[in-house]
């Protein structure tokens, strides 16, 4: 189980960078969303069998697989909501990151068209990166703090200061645009388009796989 978790979370970090940064194709966006969704096919069975995948059943890496696994599931709005909330009865007994499911948690509720709660999750606009609609802004940064994220002004510079940095692979060709103003916002998230603290960042410090949270 452990195994699979990384395997697949690490096949499919490459393209989750690229999609961040809008490097893919109309077609390669086609197929990685086959792939988040076989993907999410497989935590489904973990969860049902065994409950959230924390860190005392699959370890450290194996956790934070699982957990960007069901933040890429946007496909599958059961199987990330199933997954949210096992994650929040394991954060609540010690054995998973809850500063990881405040990134799942954001997750569910934009998909489910409702403000989120944390501010992790972002949409690259016509002027860079734009924050999805939050719940109670003024007290924003209480909450994130409540979870141990840092404040959201630090987060967004941090963020963007990832997505400039050029990857370290050969660039490919891709036919994706930039963002219009005729790209609506629900047309970015079925694309994937979204950046997220706990998505791109899935690209820094707290997963050995190759990226995960602030």
């Amino acid at each position: 189980m452990q195994r699979e978790l990384i395997a697949r979370a690490t096949a499919a970090g490459p393209r989750w960078q690229s999609l961040a940064r809008m490097q893919l194709s109309e077609q390669e966006i086609g197929m990685g969303r086959h792939a988040d969704h076989a993907n999410a096919g497989v935590l489904r069975r973990i969860i049902g069998e065994h409950g959230w995948p924390d860190v005392p059943l699959v370890g450290q890496d194996g956790a934070t697989a699982a957990w960007q696994i069901a933040l890429r599931a946007d496909s599958d709005a059961f199987v990330q909501r199933a997954a949210a909330r096992a994650m929040y009865a394991a954060a609540q007994r010690g054995t998973a990151s809850v500063r990881q499911w405040a990134h799942l948690h954001d997750r569910c509720l934009l998909n489910a068209e409702l403000p989120q709660l944390f501010g992790t999750q972002y949409l690259r606009g016509a002027d860079g990166l734009e924050l999805e609609p939050v719940r109670d802004p003024d007290t924003l940064d209480i909450r994130r703090a409540e979870v141990g994220l840092p404040p959201a002004a630090d987060a967004l510079r941090d963020l963007r200061l990832r997505l400039a940095a050029a990857p370290r692979t050969q660039p490919r060709r891709t036919t994706a645009r930039p963002p219009s103003a005729s790209r609506n916002r629900r047309e970015r998230r079925g694309r994937g388009d979204r950046a997220a603290e706990g998505a791109v960042l899935l690209a820094g410090a707290a997963c050995p796989l190759h990226r995960s949270v602030e």
